[in-house]
């Protein structure tokens, strides 16, 4: 259920009222009693999305990015030498070595 702005034209008090969408605006102010009330057209609520999935510019803060970092999981190293192992072409390579030849 939404929350409703309210201010009287006669008192000028201005509040809130917690109604549902299908209830009728109220109409008498609860300070002066007249029936001068008005319904106020608000802005609504924004809508944060939070959590991973989501543009990098949508609601984060400043931390977000440390702890990125720190829930990542540690990328496997490649060997030295720029290349896969001493055993890269041979039938003998590591398993997911993309630069083993294939058998025709």
């Amino acid at each position: 259920m939404p929350t409703y702005d309210y201010a009287c034209a006669a008192c000028g008090h201005r509040f809130e009222e917690f109604q549902s969408m299908s209830a009728d605006p109220l109409v008498r102010c609860p300070e002066c009693k007249k029936k001068k009330l008005e319904r106020l057209i608000g802005a609504g609520a924004g809508v944060i999305f939070k959590g991973s999935g989501f543009y990098q510019t949508d609601y984060r803060g400043s931390s977000y990015s440390s702890d990125a970092k720190k829930d990542e999981a540690p990328k496997p190293e490649a060997p030295a030498g720029g290349g896969c192992s001493a055993k890269c072409g041979t039938g003998d390579a590591p398993a997911g070595c993309k630069m083993v030849k294939k058998k025709a």
